[in-house]
């Protein structure tokens, strides 16, 4: 089930149900999502996969991601 390209899919499938609330309320709500919830162990793939490449995702997806690694790095300080 946590294949990247099974957490790749799963990840846009998100992203596309955010799509239309505009640019920055989908980034964002994509990130909280995933926040709440992926267990970590899934958010660990993703960010793996991300620093790969982040082959498939989607834009807003990856922005997503990126946004939530640095919100969690600045909460592990």
């Amino acid at each position: 089930m946590s294949s990247p390209d099974k957490l790749v899919y799963m990840a846009n499938q998100i992203g596309k149900f955010f799509a239309s609330q505009g640019k920055d309320a989908e980034v964002q709500n994509i990130a909280t999502h995933m926040k709440k919830f992926w267990e970590p162990r899934m958010l660990r793939q993703i960010f793996a996969h991300l620093d790969a490449g982040g082959a498939g995702l989607a834009p807003p997806v990856k922005a997503a991601l990126e946004s939530l690694r640095a919100q969690e790095t600045v909460a592990a300080r």
